[in-house]
C-alpha cells in the first residue's frame, strides 16, 4: 500500500471519529478519572467503515514487523482484531488473531488467551481502541508472558497521552497510536 492510500484511510478514519465517536460532556473513565470528552472507539470499530479503515491502517502499520499474530484486550479489541482477521484473509496475509480475556475463563478450556493456538515465542503485536493509562494493555501483556508469548509493541487508535505511553514503556511494551488526541484539538 502506498503511503499516499495510508494517509487517505488515516483522513477518513480521523473524520469518521471526529463525527461520530468524540463526545463532549463529563464522564468518568474506567482509569477513575473525569474527562471533558469520551472518544469510544467502538461506535467506529462496530462498523463496516470504521473495521474496514482501521483493520487497513494497522496492518499497513504492521507490515515490516515480524508479527504472529495481532491481539488485545477484550472489549475493544475485539472488533479490531475481528476486521484484522478478515482483511488479513483477504489479502492473504498469513496473521493469527487473538483476544485476551480480564480472568481465566473457569469452564471449558480454561484458557485467558482466545484465539488460534499461539506457540511459545510467537511474536504478536497487542492492540486497542483507546489508551489512556494502558492498564488493559499491560494486563493482556502479563498474560502473554505467562504463556511464553513475546509482546513489545501496542498499537491503538487514539493515545489520549494522558500516562499510557509511560506506562507501557515501563512494562515492556512501545506504544504506537495512529492517531493521539492533539489530532482533534484537545
Amino acid at each position: 500500500m502506498e503511503n499516499i492510500k495510508l494517509e487517505e484511510l488515516k483522513a477518513q478514519l480521523l473524520t469518521l471519529l471526529n463525527k461520530e465517536a468524540l463526545k463532549r460532556g463529563e464522564f468518568t473513565l474506567s482509569s477513575g478519572k473525569k474527562s471533558s470528552y469520551y472518544l469510544d472507539g467502538r461506535i467506529i470499530t462496530l462498523t463496516p467503515e470504521g473495521a474496514y479503515l482501521v483493520a487497513n491502517i494497522i496492518l499497513e502499520l504492521c507490515r515490516d514487523k515480524a508479527v504472529d499474530a495481532i491481539g488485545g484486550p477484550t472489549l475493544g479489541a475485539d472488533p479490531i482484531v475481528g476486521a484484522i482477521a478478515a482483511v488479513a484473509h483477504i489479502k492473504k496475509i498469513p496473521l493469527k488473531t487473538f483476544i485476551v480475556r480480564k480472568a481465566t475463563k473457569e469452564h471449558g478450556t480454561q484458557r485467558q488467551i482466545e484465539g488460534p493456538e499461539l506457540v511459545k515465542t510467537s511474536r504478536v503485536i497487542l492492540v486497542d481502541d483507546v489508551a489512556t493509562t494502558g492498564k488493559a494493555l499491560i494486563e493482556a501483556k502479563e498474560a502473554l508472558d505467562k504463556a511464553g508469548i513475546i509482546s513489545d509493541t501496542a498499537m491503538v487508535i487514539v493515545d489520549r497521552c494522558e500516562g499510557a505511553k509511560e506506562n507501557l514503556e515501563k512494562a515492556g511494551l512501545k506504544l504506537e497510536s495512529i492517531f493521539t488526541i492533539k489530532d482533534f484539538g484537545l
